[in-house]
């Protein structure tokens, strides 16, 4: 074996894609570790069978690599359900790309993503949603706190939302409550007694929601099975889009004409099926801003965004941080059996002057962090806040008044965990693709990350 075979070899069997190899034949003469962990065969057992041996209940006209063998033809991110010939049932987002050499197929390359786990936690939420819409706890106005200008004029523009069927767009930062206006508009509306399903848009391949929103039928792509997407289970009620800026353009473009025409067509299907649902969708990011970089569609937009709603930042509304330390004192009191009266004054002096880049959600778990800590003593003080929100200060690289000053080392340190941080969870955690966005090497990108506690 030359050294160039050795390094392509190595650098194959350290990717966190499967890779599976056949010759014109056929037989697989490369399959790699991870691959052996999607379909839980050993590699070196592989090696020489034909792709069909591999899986059970899979004719050969059905699969990719033996279709891009007989066709030359390259087969992109084709999701497949399919079991292997020792029974494991898998869900994949597939590539498939035939090796021509003097106008001849030579060989066909399989790259594999794992989506099992994925699907099967996807379907396990959606049950407990059906179930939850039924026992569980829902969120409605009432659980919105705040007396502030701002937050009640986003309180009166949803009340009027809920009494409506037009799709609407609620745009605002991490932790501000979007989910809790959302549940609010739906459980208070004219479609309150129907089903409330939640997706989060982020946590999905485009692919993998696609087949989720719509449907499958038998037949459209290896181990499809008839199957009634989200927009049919959730008939006569609401469906939340959640971060619905990590939705591909394509897929974007397909929810429009849903949107616009009332009807759906199944992956696979010929056939129209009307359907009766209400989106709400959720921003994280300045739609202006999300169009401008190409991420958001300007008609998908304005299609959602029948009625839009904004919810302020924390620091825009810091007259209602009293009320909601209040609230936040009373929940954890009755859940960790305590009996804290409140805030000093030097803490709510910290709180007002602090930016919250987590919103409610972090003045939440600071509350929470605090409590927990405190042994005795009626009062949140400095103490138990400061370290906190000071940790959260660097790394967010907020400046805010009334902080203390930190080492530029620290600061750096800090602001470098971010980034990393940030690129991982932009690609999902894949060491290959971080480490080439971020331009280091592999090796320095894992000192990196355990250097960080990072995963």
């Amino acid at each position: 074996m030359s050294k160039a075979e050795i390094i392509l070899k190595c650098l194959l069997d350290n990717l966190d894609e499967g890779i599976h190899i056949v010759d014109n034949r056929g037989k697989t003469i490369y399959y790699n570790k991870a691959m052996g962990m999607v379909e839980g065969l050993i590699p070196s057992e592989v090696i020489g069978k034909r792709a069909i041996e591999l899986l059970k209940g899979v004719e050969e006209d059905s699969s990719t690599l033996m279709n891009a063998l007989k066709k030359g033809e390259k087969y992109i991110d084709v999701i497949q359900q399919y079991s292997s010939n020792i029974g494991k049932n898998i869900t994949a987002i597939n590539t498939t790309i035939p090796v021509i050499a003097s106008e001849e197929v030579i060989a066909a390359i399989e790259i594999s993503k794992d989506r099992t786990q994925l699907r099967e936690l996807n379907e396990k939420i959606c049950r407990l949603q059906g179930i939850n819409n039924i026992k569980g706890r829902f969120y409605t106005f009432k659980d919105i706190i705040g007396s502030s200008e701002k937050i009640r004029t986003a309180i009166t523009k949803a009340m009027k939302a809920s009494l409506t069927n037009s799709s609407v767009l609620i745009y605002g930062e991490t932790g501000c409550g979007k989910e809790l206006f959302a549940q609010s508009i739906h459980y208070n509306g004219l479609r309150k007694d129907k089903a409330f399903i939640d997706i989060n848009c982020a946590a999905i391949p485009s692919n993998l929601l696609e087949s989720m929103l719509f449907g499958t039928v038998k037949g459209s792509f290896t181990g499809a099975e008839n199957k009634r997407g989200l927009f049919e289970e959730a008939k006569g009620g609401t469906i939340l889009l959640d971060e619905i800026n990590s939705m591909d353009t394509t897929l974007q473009s397909k929810l429009l004409r849903v949107l616009q025409e009332g009807y759906i067509r199944p992956i696979g299907s010929n056939v129209l099926v009307d359907i009766d649902i209400r989106i709400i969708a959720t921003l994280n990011e300045a739609p202006e801003k999300l169009i401008k970089e190409g991420k958001l569609r300007k008609d998908f937009y304005y299609r959602l965004g029948v009625i839009r709603i904004d919810i302020p930042p924390l620091r825009e509304r810091p007259q209602d941080i009293n009320e909601l330390t209040a609230q936040f004192i009373s929940f954890y009191n009755k859940l960790l059996g305590k009996n804290i009266a409140g805030i000093h004054e030097e803490v709510l002096d910290i709180f007002l002057k602090y930016s919250w880049p987590g919103n409610i959600r972090e003045l939440k778990n600071t509350i929470e962090a605090s409590m927990n800590m405190i042994d005795d003593g009626p009062y949140i003080t400095r103490e138990y806040v400061e370290q906190r929100l000071a940790r959260n200060f660097i790394s967010n690289g907020n400046y805010t008044a009334g902080m203390e000053e930190f080492p530029i080392e620290q600061y750096l340190e800090n602001l470098e965990k971010k980034i990393i941080n940030e690129a991982l969870n932009r690609y999902g955690n894949n060491i290959s693709k971080t480490s080439a966005y971020l331009k280091i090497s592999r090796q320095n990108l894992q000192y990196k990350i355990k250097k960080y506690n990072l995963l």
